[in-house]
Order: structure tokens, then sequence, then C-alpha cells
């Protein structure tokens, strides 16, 4: 069973309300190595795509995204924006205007916006951006998708689970883009916020599917 319009746009409203409960530890993360935007600036953000939602009565979870995109590139600051506008723009772009999404459909539109993502901020695993939490997500959820009678959900909750385990890695690393890269060294120990806030909102891409 696909995901339509009205799916979507409730995963899009999930990752909202998950942004704004974890806005302070977002803007902590960025403060310790950035910042301290990031937080703000993503729960900004959302906090319009919801109303543009609310507004738009998108009838495709391609115009659904595509919302949300133009949204973020618009109201988002700093890096996140571009980036996460970009990563939910080709996500809309592959979705176009089919009427719904199925599990290999999902991965699809995962693996667009890593593609987008890495087109936009140039960075690879390894560098502690959002890469390094949407990269394992992927290769997750495309593992998940090949098993037998896999759901949305299952395929959600298993790149969820990786992205995870990537933002965590994150903490090791030496930064090698954006602000955090003038740290150098002094920038290990702490967690990227953009791969924790990518992390956190594919949980809610997960919830929602349930």
């Amino acid at each position: 069973m696909g995901c339509g319009a009205e799916g979507v746009t409730k995963a899009v409203l999930a990752a909202a309300g998950v942004v704004a409960e974890h806005r302070t530890e977002l803007i902590e993360l960025d403060r310790a190595i950035g910042d301290a935007d990031h937080g703000e600036n993503m729960n900004r953000g959302f906090t319009v795509v919801v109303a543009a939602l609310a507004d738009a009565a998108p009838a495709t979870p391609g115009e659904v995204l595509k919302i949300a995109a133009k949204t973020l590139i618009s109201k988002v600051g700093g890096a996140a924006g571009p980036l996460y506008g970009t990563a939910f723009l080709r996500a809309a772009t592959k979705a176009a205007d089919q009427s719904e999404v199925d599990v290999q459909g999902a991965v699809e539109l995962l693996r667009a916006a890593l593609e987008g993502v890495q087109a936009r901020g140039k960075a690879e695993v390894g560098d502690a951006t959002i890469v390094d939490a949407l990269t394992p997500a992927v290769a997750a959820a495309e593992a998940a998708a090949a098993q037998e009678g896999a759901d949305l959900a299952a395929v959600l909750t298993a790149a969820a689970d990786a992205a995870d385990r990537g933002a965590e890695s994150t903490v090791d690393l030496v930064p090698r883009k954006g602000r955090a890269s003038y740290l150098g060294e002094r920038a290990v120990g702490h967690m990227d916020p953009g791969a924790r806030s990518t992390a956190l909102i594919l949980r809610a891409f997960a919830e929602a599917a349930r």
C-alpha cells in the first residue's frame, strides 16, 4: 500500500513537530561547533512549511514535497536552507505527479534527496555533515525494501535507525565542511547538528508511516 498526499503531509507535519521539540538541542549542538542558529532556523522554516501546507491543500506527494522545498529554501538561513530545500526539491522532482509513494518509491525519493544534498554541499561520508546520516539511511532503506513483505514503516524505520548511528558517528570526526571545519580537532567530541536534525526528521517520517 502506498502513501498519498495526505500521508506525506502527515510525515512533513511530524517532522515539523520533532524539529520544534528538539529546537533547543539543535541550538546547543550548533553552539558548540557553529553559530548556534541551526535549531532556530530549522524550527522557523518548518513552522512556515506547516502554514504553507494548510493553505495549499496539495493533491500529490510531489506537490507536498515541493511546497516544503520552496519554503525551506526561502525561510531557513545558513547552509541548512539550501541543503534541506534541495533534498526536498529533488525528492519532489522524483515523485513527479504520482498519486502515491510505495516502498520502492520511498527509497528512490531518499536516494534523490541524498544526491541533491551531495550536489549542493559537495560533502562526502566522513566530513561530519548531513551526508553522514543520510548516506547510511539510504543504504538501510534499500536493504529493507529488498526484504519480502517490507512496508513503508519498516523501510523508513531502518533508514531512521541508520541515520541515528550515522549522526552518532560524527562525534568522532574532524569536520571538513562548514563553520565547524574551522575548529579542526577541537570539534571532535561534538555531534554535527545537521546530521542530528536529519536523523530526527527521518524518525518522524518513520513514526508517521506506522
